[in-house]
């Protein structure tokens, strides 16, 4: 993206110069215009921040790229970022800055409605939304009753070219990182030769969907608001996949949480507070979800009828901290080393 491309042309614009004996600044905003780095989907957060900026009269400019990049360029700039809010799409990006020291305190009383299990316990970070994995299948393909009880199961032969997923998929290879940690290398690596050697492979989890509802594969493995925000716009009546969830704690139901937190070197501290206090509250989260189809995390927000409810999901646990597999980099290893990436 343009925007994530100008911040890391800076970047290497002031490390050269820092070899060269100049000091060189990065560009800040106006100096009454918040800085948010977005790594979340780019129409829900564009219309969060124009309710904001009608209700607050405070500017905010957001400048995107993928999570875990915009995280490690924060690290990068260190106290010269320009940034002043981080959102991301899952919470281990937040985590590794919150370890690094970089984050700022976020006011408790505007997290009062976010539940403990989503977000940090010193409230550095807090999670804003909430997507599911889940298995979109057809139901004139396959009956429920006939779906795997695992996402494990998939390994198989059973379900040879019955199924579909997405190796490049950012939440897939979070549901790696996330299996990595809980089984072992070798577990995972297992798991994955079996998904090559049996489904089928798609580019976005967007065509694994259009393939389920034409009946050209039973089931693959999505995000659950891929299917979701489909369904709002066709009418679920006019949907002819469905979605299911193992209801277990099984991996195949992972959460991932969409998080905010404030930069430390910020220097609009009130500013960024108000943001993320407007993105938590019931009128903020109502904008989220409904514009995304993800969870909302404030109850007090309404989740969409056809989404799932929040209260029934099963997560496994142990997968909001990723740790050290947090970055992502050790799924990306392995899907490099069993060819599929």
């Amino acid at each position: 993206m343009a925007s994530s491309f100008t911040l890391k042309a800076s970047l290497l614009l002031s490390s050269l110069a820092t070899v060269a004996g100049i000091s060189i600044t990065p560009v800040h905003a106006a100096s009454d215009t918040l800085v948010l780095y977005n790594g979340q989907h780019k129409d829900a957060t564009s219309a969060l921040i124009e309710a904001f900026e009608k209700k607050t009269q405070i500017k905010v400019t957001s400048r995107d790229g993928k999570s875990n990049e915009l995280a490690h360029q924060i690290i990068a700039e260190g106290d010269r970022s320009p940034a002043d809010i981080l959102y991301t799409e899952e919470s281990s990006p937040q985590v590794m800055l919150a370890q690094n020291g970089l984050l700022a305190e976020i006011d408790a009383t505007s997290l009062e409605n976010i539940p403990t299990d989503y977000r940090d316990a010193k409230n550095r970070w807090t999670g804003v939304l909430g997507r599911s994995r889940v298995v979109v299948y057809n139901p004139d393909m396959i009956d429920e009753a006939e779906l795997p009880k695992s996402v494990m199961d998939l390994q198989g032969g059973e379900w040879e070219g019955r199924f579909a997923f997405v190796p490049t998929s950012g939440a897939f290879q979070k549901q790696l990182s996330a299996l990595i940690k809980l089984e072992g290398r070798d577990v995972a690596k297992a798991w994955l030769k079996g998904l090559k050697e049996h489904g089928k492979i798609y580019r976005k989890n967007t065509l694994v969907l259009d393939a389920v509802e034409r009946g050209e594969i039973d089931f693959g493995l999505i995000n659950n608001y891929y299917w979701d925000r489909q369904a709002k716009e066709k009418g679920m009546e006019n949907m002819r996949s469905r979605l299911y969830f193992f209801g277990s704690n099984d991996l195949g139901d992972m959460l991932t949480v969409a998080s905010m937190s404030i930069l430390k070197s910020s220097d609009k501290q009130e500013a960024a507070q108000q943001f993320i206090a407007f993105a938590v509250s019931k009128e903020g989260q109502q904008i989220l979800t409904d514009k995304s189809a993800q969870y909302p995390l404030n109850s007090e927000a309404e989740t969409h009828p056809d989404l799932k409810p929040f209260k029934e999901l099963t997560p496994p646990k142990g997968t909001l901290d990723l740790g050290e597999y947090g970055d992502g980099q050790a799924a990306v290893d392995l899907l490099q080393e069993v060819g599929l990436l």
